[in-house]
């Protein structure tokens, strides 16, 4: 066998993003028709299989949220804000009282 080459240390150039400067225009015009999944949770609960088969009409199922709290408002399943239920034209509808920062929602991926 032979000796093994002695290892030098790696060196490597600094990366910049030249081609993206921070003063250029995003246009956002190529994904604005993308469709997307918008749902509201009003909350949740785990239960046993057995107790979900014994489900029926008029049957109450607890959330783990207290009347009143704020509904979750999510997009493709990210958390995005946090709302209340209003009625618009007899429809129900949800009024955005807090809306999630980008940097918050950065870190919940993490």
């Amino acid at each position: 066998m032979n000796a093994p080459a002695e290892a030098a240390r790696a060196e490597f150039e600094q990366v910049t993003d030249d081609a993206a400067p921070a003063s250029r225009d995003v246009n956002l015009e190529v994904i604005l028709d993308v469709p997307v999944t918008l749902s509201m949770e009003v909350g949740r609960t785990r239960i046993p299989i057995r107790n979900l088969l014994k489900l029926n009409q008029g049957s109450v199922v607890e959330l783990d949220r207290a009347a009143g709290e704020p509904l979750d408002v999510f997009v493709n399943g990210t958390l995005i804000a946090h709302g209340e239920v209003v009625v618009v034209n007899e429809k129900f509808g949800i009024r955005l009282t807090d809306v999630v920062s980008p940097a918050e929602r950065l870190r919940k991926l993490k």
